[in-house]
């Protein structure tokens, strides 16, 4: 993310690779764009992009330690689907997070797997300890009719 902010890694988790950065003001502010992979369902990559806030930005607004929560994402597959041990309940699971404040704000891409229709979907949001954010994006990568690898088998 911003150079500052601090890569959060899990077990298991995705790392994201910058793939462009677009200026949209003369201050410095950028729209970055990552490219990440999911660790456990090989052939999805999900794209997504951020606001980057520059010093200048930074000074002329007063919060230097937090970056905005706005997020979009786009994932699609770009391989063949093999699709390891993922976590199938409501919540999903976590495959990748980024912190965007300096301690408490992350940026989160969540996993979760809709058996009735046969779709992965990817939800991009950000948490925080308080004062959560309403602002998301989501992206769903549809798996009827596609040879779909089921490490563990496909869920009945």
């Amino acid at each position: 993310m911003a150079a500052g902010a601090i890569l959060l890694l899990g077990v298991g988790a995705a790392v994201a690779q910058e793939i462009g950065r677009v200026g949209v003001d003369w201050i410095g502010n950028d729209i970055v764009v990552e490219a990440i992979k999911d660790p456990k369902v090989e052939g999805v990559t999900c794209h997504v992009s951020y606001f980057d806030r520059s010093v200048v930005d930074r000074l002329k607004k007063g919060n230097w330690f937090e970056q905005p929560s706005d997020t979009a994402i786009s994932c699609n597959q770009t391989g063949p689907i093999t699709i390891g041990d993922i976590d199938l309940g409501k919540s999903g699971e976590e495959v990748f997070k980024q912190g965007i404040s300096l301690i408490w704000k992350k940026q989160v891409v969540n996993r979760i797997y809709d058996k009735t229709n046969d779709t992965l979907v990817y939800l991009s949001h950000s948490r925080q300890v308080q004062d959560g954010s309403a602002k998301m994006a989501i992206s769903t990568v549809p798996l009827y009719g596609q040879n779909v690898v089921w490490a563990k088998g496909k869920p009945k």
